[in-house]
């Protein structure tokens, strides 16, 4: 068969770098790809939110299966439009990517199912916003209700950073239409932890559950990222608490959906963090996460391709995973999240990566023979080992390539 990977990110990489074990698969496009995805796969310039050309390239390329990977086109149908278009397509409609799209629409829908998560309101009116905050107190929790690349939360641990964080979405638009809405949360104290599952209507089967680091630097400080790392399996978190959270919020969210005639089909991802009530809901993504993708499908022993086909079809895919540790690194440019220089030349030699580790491209470009940066997270090292501390070590081995370079830098912490 021949596979499309829409995206051009470290997830798509992993997808990519996964589909590529199957041996039903002869050819593998991803559009629009990156620096990384192009050594392993044939990479179309295609922007991953351009509906009608994707519908017309997999039309014309006769693709058999397109798994969708960012959040993006998923909230601009193109589910939607290859399924009108009789593509076989990985992943849920625009409606059902709307638990993502929206975090109003994701906390209404959470109180009408009964799905755990942390009080709110939600606002438009920067002065109600003001007077909400004010008389609830710090810390709390500022979410911008539309897509903001991951960036637009602010952990406020006093009132001034919360109103001045409300100011600059709902005043100053920092994140366009994204921020016209915000979302105002009871901040939770607890262990974080990230868990998806492959879903199918009604039918859902969890993932190994992952962490993954938020903030941009060591000992958890800084501001909050895209994610500058993760680990899975996670060794703190009992089995009783992820049961739990599969039976109170993953198979409640998946019958919702279909029960709202939002039926979900593809990757439906939880935030979640530990409670002493039990796991709530952080948010809701409706795909695969970015870093813990990259951890998650080394350990996973199936096909990609078959499980997708299994779950598309109602069948149990039977899940199988590595007994192992996966541990990954984030190497991002420097100033993200904010401000930071495109173009800048990845070290010499990246491609040298040693058998037990692997390397994961999120924004890079190859020009000649050399990487470039193109993005904030630059790319991911990973590693899988049967103990976590000599994952680690062979990581951060790896990373010393960095140190002799300017213009990046990463956590020194992750996976501790």
């Amino acid at each position: 068969m021949d596979v499309l990977v829409i995206g051009g990110g470290g997830r798509e990489h992993s997808i990519v770098n996964k589909l590529r074990e199957s041996e039903q698969i002869d050819m593998i496009y991803a559009t629009p790809g990156n620096g990384g995805i192009d050594q392993v796969a044939t990479c179309i310039d295609i922007k991953d939110d351009d509906v009608d050309q994707l519908v017309a390239f997999a039309s014309d390329h006769m693709i058999d299966w397109t798994f969708v990977g960012p959040e993006v086109p998923l909230l601009a149908g193109v589910v939607n439009a290859f399924q009108e278009a009789g593509l076989n397509v990985f992943g849920p409609t625009k409606e059902a990517a709307l638990i993502e799209g929206s975090k109003d629409f994701a906390k209404e829908f959470m109180n009408k199912y009964n799905i755990p998560t942390a009080n709110h309101q939600t606002f438009t009116n920067v002065d109600e916003a003001k007077s909400y905050i004010a008389e609830q107190g710090a810390p709390i929790v500022i979410k911008a209700d539309g897509l903001a690349a991951g960036k637009g939360v602010v952990v406020a641990l006093s009132v001034e950073e919360a109103i001045a964080a409300v100011e600059s979405m709902l005043v100053d638009n920092q994140f366009g239409e994204a921020g016209s809405r915000v979302v105002v949360e009871e901040f939770l104290d607890g262990k974080e932890f990230s868990l998806m599952a492959f879903v199918h209507g009604e039918n859902v089967f969890p993932m190994v559950p992952a962490r993954d680091h938020k903030r941009a630097y060591d000992e958890d400080k800084g501001p909050n990222t895209g994610g500058m790392g993760a680990f899975a399996p996670v060794p703190d978190l009992a089995a009783p608490v992820v049961e739990e959270a599969i039976e109170k919020v993953l198979r409640p969210a998946a019958a919702g959906l279909l029960a709202e005639d939002r039926a979900f089909t593809g990757i439906l991802y939880a935030g979640l963090i530990e409670t002493p009530e039990g796991p709530k809901v952080i948010e809701f993504n409706a795909r695969f996460g970015d870093p813990e993708t990259q951890v998650v499908l080394p350990l996973l022993e199936n096909d990609l391709l078959q499980v997708m086909i299994d779950v598309s079809n109602g069948d149990d895919p039977r899940l199988k995973w590595r007994d192992a540790y996966s541990i990954g690194v984030v190497v991002a440019s420097k100033g993200y999240p904010g401000a930071y220089d495109k173009g800048v030349a990845l070290p010499v030699g990246l491609d040298a990566v040693p058998d037990d580790c692997f390397v994961i491209h999120a924004g890079t470009d190859k020009r000649g023979d050399d990487y470039v940066s193109t993005g904030g997270r630059v790319l991911l090292v990973g590693s899988v080992q049967a103990e976590s501390a000599a994952a680690q070590a062979k990581i951060y081995d790896y990373l010393r390539i960095f140190d002799k370079v300017d213009g990046f830098f990463y956590r020194r912490d992750i996976g501790f």
